[in-house]
C-alpha cells in the first residue's frame, strides 16, 4: 500500500514523502496514529495545493519583511530622557522604551524581544538591530536627547 507521510517517521521517511509499506503497518500504525494518509490521487492533489499555498504565503511574508527592513533603515527615533548634573542619563533607554517610541512616532509595532541591543546609557545617536524573522535583520537609529 502507498502512503503519504504527514509527519516524520523514524526509519521510514520525512513528511511529504510517498512510501510503499505493508498493509498492516500502513493501516494500523501509520494511518491509525495519524502519521500518514492513504496515497490516493485526491489526497496527493490536496497536499500539493497546500504546499503551493504555503510557499506563496512564505513569499508574501518575506516580501513584507524586506519592505519593513527598507522602511526601518530610513528612520530615526527620538527619545527624550532626564539627565543628571554630570551629563549622564538617569537609568537608561530600555528595549521596552524603544519599542514604545517606535509605535508612537512611526506607527510600527514590534516585540521588544526582537531588539538586539543593550540598555543605552549615553546621549546621542545609536544604531539598533531588530530581528524580523527568516534571517532578516533590520537596522534603525535612535537619537537620545536630554530633557
Amino acid at each position: 500500500m502507498k502512503v503519504l507521510l504527514i509527519k516524520d517517521v523514524k526509519s521510514l521517511g520525512k513528511a511529504g514523502e510517498i512510501k510503499e509499506v505493508k498493509d498492516g503497518y500502513g493501516q494500523n500504525f501509520l494511518i491509525g496514529k495519524g502519521y500518514a494518509k492513504l496515497a490516493t490521487t485526491e489526497v496527493l492533489r490536496k497536499y500539493e495545493a497546500q504546499k503551493k499555498k504555503e510557499a506563496e504565503n512564505l513569499r508574501f511574508e518575506l516580501a513584507n519583511l524586506e519592505k519593513l527592513k527598507e522602511e526601518l533603515s530610513k528612520i530615526t527615533i527620538e527619545i527624550v530622557k532626564p539627565v543628571g548634573a554630570n551629563g549622564n542619563l538617569f537609568g537608561g533607554v530600555t528595549k521596552d522604551e524603544i519599542a514604545h517610541a517606535l509605535k508612537e512616532q512611526k506607527n510600527i509595532e514590534i516585540d521588544k524581544k526582537t531588539l538586539e541591543c543593550d540598555t543605552i546609557k549615553s546621549l546621542g545617536c545609536h544604531s539598533v538591530s531588530l530581528k524580523l524573522g527568516h534571517s532578516i535583520h533590520a537596522q534603525f537609529n535612535i537619537n537620545v536627547k536630554a530633557e
